[in-house]
This record gives structure tokens, C-alpha cells and sequence, in this order.
């Protein structure tokens, strides 16, 4: 599975290398969490994070990172997306990493097709558990969008379990024709077998700035 994610990030990185006719556009944000909740599990309160991004004739390569409190999480991301008509569809690869005991890295491949206001997304991946065995999962979600709301339902498999739905809306805000941030009102409920206890509801704000360059 590492290789197989290393291999396509290196393919997209190549790709954007070696393709001076396509238009390259490289862009970095930075964005806050009041809580930073992944895939239904919480991560840290009031979180900051920020990411760099390049794309090209649809291929991405990117890096992105967040404050788990007890260190940071390192992303590393690459992939292709195109359009066929109404649809969409994206393959690529992510690793996460940690600078601290927080947890241990996970690699994997990332699947979606999106049709108009709805999107479908798998990731299949590989878990390293410190020194227990590799664990394998998979995560699947449904998202469906409409003028700036959005709901979601994802859900985990295999070695992982358990079902989180989410919803909430976002837009830009704008003053004087200034614009100044992306702002995104959520609430998660995540059941009691992806958090291994007792479900649980949060409320969360998230803010983000993105800068083209």
C-alpha cells in the first residue's frame, strides 16, 4: 500500500514536471478549526492548520498539516480529476503522519465519482498501530450539496468500524467587495461504535483563507 501511494504521488509530481504546456497553479492556505473532528473522530480543540497545493491539467500534488495538540499531522497527497459530462472522478493517494506518539500512519487510495450535487468517496488503506499488527480499512461517504448546505453520511469497514453523519453551510465572506475568508458551519454525530463508547454531537466551526499564487 505504501508503495502503491508513493508511486502515485511520484507519477502526478512527473506529470506536473514534465508538461510545460499545461497551466501550472500553485496556491497555499491556512484555515482554523474550534474543533478539528476527521471522519467522525475527534482530533484536538481549536486547531490551526494550513496546506500548499500545485495542479495541472488536472493532476494535484499537495501537503497539508494541522496542531493535534500533542504534536502535528503531516499530509501528503497526489491524484488525478476529470470531468465526463455531468460527472466527475478522482484516483490518488494520501499519508498521513505524525510528529508525536499522537498516532501512528496511515497510507492510502483514494476513490471518487460525483454527479451534479452528489459526490462519492472511497479511501482504501492501511493502518501501522504503533507495534501491534497492520490493520486494514476502508471508508466510504455520500455528500450531497446544495447553494452553500451540505449533508454527509461516511462509514467504515474491515478492520474499522463505525458511522458518522454530518451536516452544515459554508460560503465567503465578503466586506466591501474585500473578500476575506471561507467559513463553514458543521454539526457531526458520531455513533458509539466509531468512538468506541458512547455517541457523541458536536458543533463546529471551521475558517479558511486560500492565496493563489
Amino acid at each position: 500500500m505504501k508503495h502503491r501511494t508513493m508511486t502515485l504521488a511520484l507519477a502526478a509530481l512527473l506529470l506536473l514536471l514534465s508538461a510545460p504546456a499545461m497551466a501550472a497553479d500553485f496556491s497555499a492556505n491556512i484555515g482554523y478549526n474550534s474543533q478539528y473532528i476527521y471522519r467522525g473522530i475527534f482530533q484536538s480543540k481549536s486547531s490551526a492548520n494550513g496546506g500548499l497545493d500545485l495542479n495541472a491539467g488536472g493532476f494535484y500534488l499537495g501537503t497539508w498539516a494541522a496542531d493535534v495538540d500533542d504534536g502535528i499531522e503531516i499530509d501528503y497527497y497526489g491524484g488525478y480529476n476529470f470531468e465526463a459530462g455531468d460527472f466527475n472522478f478522482g484516483i490518488g493517494g494520501t499519508i498521513y503522519t505524525y510528529t508525536s506518539d499522537f498516532d501512528d500512519t496511515y497510507q492510502e487510495v483514494n476513490l471518487s465519482v460525483g454527479w451534479k450535487f452528489l459526490t462519492f468517496d472511497a479511501a482504501i488503506g492501511k493502518y501501522k498501530n504503533f507495534a501491534g499488527p497492520t490493520e486494514d480499512y476502508q471508508f466510504y461517504s455520500v455528500t450531497a450539496e446544495y447553494n452553500g448546505f451540505y449533508g454527509k453520511v461516511g462509514w467504515f469497514a474491515d478492520d474499522f468500524d463505525g458511522t458518522y453523519v454530518e451536516g452544515g453551510y459554508g460560503n465567503g465572506l465578503t466586506v466591501k467587495d474585500t473578500y476575506l475568508f471561507d467559513y463553514t458551519f458543521s454539526v457531526i454525530y458520531s455513533d458509539s461504535d466509531l468512538l468506541g463508547g458512547e455517541s457523541d454531537t458536536n458543533l463546529v466551526l471551521s475558517l479558511t483563507r486560500a492565496f493563489d499564487f
